[in-house]
């Protein structure tokens, strides 16, 4: 983790500096509040604290105003070379009488939760309440992408808050090329320019709000480059009730059913439908910095979630260990009285990427999996079986395999190798695109191989 503290506590009057400087948690800090007449605060995640009991005075806010960037037209300025931000407010005569410094991060390894999402190349959309760390995210996925992927990356960045406040862009990003966007109500014009004229294979955009941002994204997804994105909300339900931002999962519209046919579906004759394609294939709601929940087809979700019926939800968290661990959730949505959506879950079944002690793994143990693969990476599948200790062997040979995974458009095309596999009795199994949480279905439940699918 770098975060320049230093740079931030050294534009701030000497009685704050000597008392951030010699802070002993300064690591959970999120941001520091200055307003004027007011005790200066620190921000935790879980709670605030008093800096010094002298109240903030006109002099305080100048003397820190003069020794940071200019401020926007949204009222946000930055620190040269740094990831800080600082927001004012203003009162009516536009002189500022508070101030908000956010301390901005880079975080080394904090999407190793959803790495494997990363690298199924879909388009995915991060949802996430305000502080929640959805920019120390995505600067972290551009990196990812850059650097260790080697695809051509384009940051938008509106208020500087990806790349730092200067014009060569911070090392949290990486190789990834940023394009600063000078008026926040251009930004859409700015991520169809990356597209026109820069050639990206990913485009980064960081709150995604308004309509004409939500088209933009749309005709980019529609152009063939994989889009991340993020968006302020607690859940995938959020969207389907925001009319702004509906569009990034395929649009909601009102549907009036025959008689016949509202008999045969058992629902009223009036219901909610999607109306198209959802912009991004993959939605991932931050429900807090270390635990999220994963919608792998947002196609499925929103048209189970408007029916009103139960779905299977995927929740990835890091454990005090460091481990990733998956569990499916079956979640049902139901409307109560006043028409507002609630949500309850039914815990079904837990896996984790640290299984050595699963019984199941145990089993594998003694035995090598002789495995084939097919169209799809041997590196992920290397990862996930060193984490659960399984003795296995990849094979360039389908005659000596004991088992042949791959995904599912390219397996069924190709009838030669089929047909060796049903000469040999070896199995195969397909996905519809490979991620961690459905090799760790797979590997974990070799003993219970009918619930995989075959061809």
């Amino acid at each position: 983790m770098t975060d320049d503290l230093e740079k931030l506590f050294d534009k701030f009057p000497f009685f704050l500096y000597k008392t951030l400087s010699n802070y002993s948690y300064k690591t959970q800090l999120i941001e520091i509040v200055l307003d004027l007449g007011r005790r200066p605060e620190a921000r935790y995640s879980i709670g605030l604290e008093y800096l010094a009991k002298k109240v903030i005075s006109w002099q305080d806010l100048d003397y820190i105003t003069k020794r940071i960037g200019k401020f926007s037209n949204e009222n946000r300025a930055g620190i040269e070379r740094t990831l800080h931000r600082i927001s004012c407010i203003r009162n009516r005569q536009f002189v500022i009488t508070g101030l908000t410094c956010r301390v901005g991060r880079s975080i080394f390894g904090a999407i190793s939760i959803i790495r494997d999402l990363l690298e199924s190349g879909h388009s995915i959309l991060i949802l996430g309440k305000p502080g929640v760390g959805k920019t120390t995210i995505i600067r972290e996925i551009g990196r990812v992408l850059s650097n260790e992927m080697e695809k051509r990356v384009i940051i938008i960045d509106t208020s500087n808050e990806i790349g730092g406040d200067s014009d060569i862009p911070h090392l949290g990003i990486g190789r990834a090329r940023r394009m600063q966007v000078a008026i926040s109500e251009s930004q859409h014009q700015i991520m169809i320019e990356a597209v026109e004229n820069h050639m990206p294979q990913v485009i980064i955009i960081d709150e995604i709000g308004t309509n004409l941002e939500v088209l933009a994204a749309r005709t980019i997804a529609e152009k063939g480059v994989q889009l991340i994105g993020t968006t302020h909300g607690d859940c995938l339900q959020n969207l389907i009730k925001n009319p702004s931002l509906a569009d990034l999962i395929g649009g909601i519209q009102y549907v009036t059913l025959s008689d016949d046919e509202a008999k045969r579906r058992k629902t009223q004759k009036t219901i909610l439908e999607r109306t198209s394609a959802p912009t991004f294939d993959i939605v991932v709601e931050m429900n807090q910095q270390n635990f999220w929940t994963i919608h792998e087809d947002v196609k499925i979700s929103i048209d189970f979630l408007l029916r009103g019926e139960e779905y299977l939800e995927q929740v990835r968290f890091l454990s005090l260990l460091n481990d990733i661990q998956i569990s499916s959730e079956q979640s049902s949505i139901q409307t109560n009285l006043f028409g507002s959506l609630e949500r309850s879950y039914l815990i079904e079944t837990w896996h984790s990427l640290n299984t050595s002690k699963n019984s199941n793994a145990l089993q594998l143990k003694l035995k090598p999996l002789v495995i084939y693969c097919y169209s799809i990476s041997t590196n992920l599948v290397k990862e996930v079986l060193f984490r659960m200790d399984i003795h296995f062997i990849l094979t360039n040979e389908i005659k000596k395999a004991s088992l042949i995974i791959g995904l599912k458009k390219y397996l069924k095309k190709n009838n030669n190798l089929i047909h060796i596999a049903s000469t040999y009795n070896i199995p195969i199994y397909t996905f519809n695109f490979i991620s961690y949480y459905q090799l760790i279905r797979l590997f974990s439940s070799m003993g219970h191989c009918e619930s995989q699918r075959k061809i």
